[in-house]
């Protein structure tokens, strides 16, 4: 008898359409040296960099009706989310330069969530405790990851000046800080069964991000292997608020063999 399903990893390549609101995100992003994030990379993506130094985004999303585009609104769900991302550069078959992000690891506080995620995406889904206080100058976050992988805390002032950076911020300007302020367009990441990358593009609007002061507690993510090597530096935090969102279906591009490109 004949085996009609498809494989597992086909299932993962978040074929989908998917829309939502954010109520809020909240991006930090972090520097560490190239040779450090280097090994972490897929085959087929380069890290993204400004002079010697490669980035990592944390980013916090409240998303709102997260449903199948073109549903009906009662099947939209809210869900916190997390993201752990590199900033990464990817050149398709038809020699595209694409900007984007690496997926490292997402929490959420949806085991639900977590559990279809990781069926239809490669996005790494971790079931987590979470809460949060969302004010008209203040949003404070707290999460502990039910694997004891992740654990965040951060206070966000968000009457900061426009101009803000972080003390120690390797960038000199807001506006070049906002070349590496997450979500980005494309998420991408390695389809080992088929040598192939998967990406998935996402098509926002009111995208307005604004400098925010943060007080951060704690990112136990970093004191793991390889970031622990090193010590993190904060660049850049941004905050956006009510924004449209949806993620096409992902395309999937198999890689040239090793040696040929």
């Amino acid at each position: 008898m004949s085996n009609n399903l498809l494989p597992t990893y086909m299932l993962k390549r978040h074929p989908i359409v998917v829309e939502a609101h954010f109520d809020f995100v909240l991006v930090l992003t972090y520097a560490f040296p190239k040779a450090l994030l280097e090994p972490l990379l897929s085959p087929g993506l380069e890290l993204d960099t400004y002079g010697d130094l490669a980035f990592v985004a944390v980013a916090v999303v409240q998303t709102r009706r997260m449903k199948p585009k073109g549903s009906p609104s009662f099947l939209g769900q809210d869900y916190l989310l997390i993201g752990y991302r590199i900033f990464v550069r990817y050149k398709t078959l038809e020699g595209r330069h694409l900007r984007g992000l690496q997926i490292l690891r997402s929490d959420t506080d949806s085991h639900s969530m977590a559990a279809v995620g990781n069926l239809l995406t490669h996005y790494h889904f971790n079931a987590a405790a979470m809460k949060y206080a969302y004010g008209e100058q203040k949003l404070t976050l707290s999460s502990q990851a039910f694997d004891g992988k992740s654990e965040f805390i951060v206070t966000a002032s968000l009457d900061a000046d426009d101009n803000y950076l972080p003390e120690g911020s390797p960038f000199t300007s807001v506006r070049d800080a906002l070349k590496f302020a997450g979500p980005m367009p494309f998420t991408f990441d390695y389809e080992r069964e088929t040598n192939s990358i998967v990406r998935v593009e996402g098509v926002r609007q009111n995208w307005q991000p604004k400098p925010v002061a943060v007080d951060v507690g704690k990112i136990s993510f970093f004191q793991q292997l390889p970031f622990s090597q090193a010590e993190p530096v904060l660049c850049s935090s941004f905050f956006l608020q009510n924004i449209p969102y949806y993620w096409k279906a992902g395309i999937v591009e198999k890689l040239p063999p090793a040696g040929t490109q």
